[in-house]
């Protein structure tokens, strides 16, 4: 695996920040590392880079040690964090030279190397232009491109699409897309749309503890207790009647004589919701199970510890 986390501890304080974590992240696919606001979720990543030390347990970045072997770990991993730390007097070329340097990089090749990342990055257009002077897409395609200018073979994104308009955030998932197929990226966000269009692997962190590491799909297949619950009708019915139901939380009108029913239970309610609707008259034409949203599993996975 390109990265092991192992027992990872940050105390801050009094305040475990990080309690004991483990997972690992391999090469060609996109691990989403997702949590609320204070989750650890930073802090995690602050340490992989090298930013600052663990209090107990480990990272090791292509079988590097981030304590023992930082230099290395840092020549292996590509860092755009949630500010994006530009020089914005550089031009973007200068910037992307001078970044280049910083890993040694010098002459034909880091001028090679400079030309294939704007290039990937979709800057042909702005490459001569201020950073300064960019749209804040743009600003993120220079963060993307001077993460990736020696070429690691680890990329850590904390919220890269923060704050982008939607045609932006379209352009820098295909960026992000086309890296990860020989790399190993792992990706911060609060937005659950992004996970569903780039993650492969997702880890669900609260309260510095991990409480899902799981393939999308098999997120969605959790045996949470919240269920959605779609029935449409031949006629209007009374929304009213459905809340009185025990096994029901909620209930809303969609569209026309379709409703959905919030069902907070583990059992199958199907059969007690088609008998109570046939003993009022209800005629159904239709009743399914949705599939769980990222969002709901999301919010119950949080709200238990």
């Amino acid at each position: 695996m390109s990265v092991l986390v192992k027992d990872l501890v940050k105390i801050y304080g009094t305040q475990r920040a990080v309690d004991g974590i483990s997972f690992t992240a391999a090469k060609g696919q996109i691990t989403g590392f997702l949590g609320p606001n204070g989750a650890g979720k930073s802090t995690t990543m602050k340490i992989a880079t090298c930013f600052i030390p663990p209090t107990e347990g480990s990272i090791e970045v292509c079988g590097y040690d981030v304590v023992t072997s930082p230099i290395e770990v840092r020549k292996q991993i590509g860092y755009l964090p949630e500010h994006n730390p530009l020089y914005l007097d550089m031009y973007v070329q200068e910037y992307l030279k001078f970044t280049g340097g910083l890993y040694g990089m010098k002459g034909a090749a880091l001028q090679k190397r400079i030309a294939d990342m704007i290039e990937l990055c979709g800057l042909t257009v702005e490459q001569y232009k201020k950073i300064g002077a960019l749209s804040k897409g743009y600003r993120q395609r220079v963060g993307l491109a001077q993460a990736l200018i020696h070429d690691p073979q680890v990329l850590i994104l904390d919220e890269p699409t923060t704050g982008l308009d939607p045609n932006q955030i379209l352009e820098i998932r295909k960026v992000i897309k086309s890296i990860a197929k020989d790399k190993t990226v792992i990706f911060s966000t609060h937005i659950m749309q992004e996970v569903q269009a780039l993650c492969d692997q997702v880890i669900i962190i609260n309260k510095g503890k991990i409480v899902a590491d799981k393939t999308i799909a098999e997120i969605r297949n959790l045996n949470t207790t919240v269920k959605i619950i779609r029935i449409e009708f031949t006629e209007q019915v009374d929304i009213n009647q459905f809340r009185s139901f025990e096994f029901v939380s909620d209930a809303k009108h969609i569209q026309a004589n379709v409703y959905e029913l919030v069902v907070t239970t583990d059992a199958d309610t199907r059969p007690l919701i088609f008998k109570a609707c046939a003993d009022k008259g209800w005629t159904l034409i239709e009743m399914k199970v949705e599939e769980q949203s990222l969002e709901s599993v999301f919010r119950e996975l949080t709200s238990k510890i």
